[in-house]
């Protein structure tokens, strides 16, 4: 409907019309990895990567991340329906390189799971839905990842990356410093996901130390 105002949505559906239905993942592992802004995932995404010698994607995927500030302006719904289709366009994307090499993602469905239910529910983390509700299930038509890693840090240490950084901040970001509250909501989210759950790694210590704890968890499970 929005189409006719914003020519790039018309784009997006064009390239999501464009994914074959029903992904195949090939017989490489695919592995997500998640968590707040500054918690150290472009730094470990791209380690692991170097080190398996893989292929490194992102989310929303490089066809469409070009677009992501005009919908960032949007309505809530409009925006939460560009990431949402964006998911299912790095999909295809992921089910042809898992048949090359094993597939590093920064990001994929539970962030926009988790930043969508943080942003709809207000008040304290006894406020979301309860930790059954089919909200934090993986979509049944998505591909999906052989194992999530979800990146955590205390929120001080997370703050003084952050300023450390001297980044811009999103709008989402800007809330999560402001509002300790919506960042709790987001971080539980994040635990409560199902089929695949995240598994939490402490991304405090030096990057050598995550590195190799990684490293033993995509061992283990892959």
């Amino acid at each position: 409907q929005c189409a006719g105002r914003i020519p790039e949505a018309e784009a997006v559906l064009d390239l999501l019309e464009k994914c074959p239905e029903h992904q195949k993942k090939g017989d490489y592992p695919v592995i997500v990895f998640e968590g707040l802004d500054a918690t150290g995932k472009t730094t470990v995404t791209q380690a692991v990567k170097d080190t398996l010698n893989g292929i490194l994607l992102r989310s929303p995927p490089a066809c469409i991340s070009q677009w992501r500030t005009v919908f960032d302006d949007e309505p809530t719904p409009i925006k939460r329906a560009f990431y949402a289709a964006g998911n299912y366009i790095l999909a295809s994307e992921i089910a042809k390189a898992s048949t090359q090499a094993p597939v590093i993602i920064d990001r994929y469905w539970h962030s926009t799971a988790a930043y969508t239910i943080a942003t709809e529910t207000s008040g304290k983390v006894q406020d979301l839905p309860p930790a059954q509700d089919e909200v934090y299930q993986w979509p049944e038509d998505l591909l999906k990842p052989d194992l999530v890693l979800l990146l955590t840090v205390d929120p001080e240490e997370r703050v003084r990356r952050l300023q450390h950084r001297g980044l811009q901040k999103t709008k989402e970001e800007a809330e999560l410093e402001a509002n300790s509250l919506f960042r709790q909501r987001v971080e539980e989210s994040y635990r409560r996901m199902v089929n695949p759950a995240c598994q939490e790694v402490d991304a405090s210590p030096s990057k050598e130390e995550v590195l190799k704890t990684v490293l033993q968890i995509i061992k283990k499970h892959c």
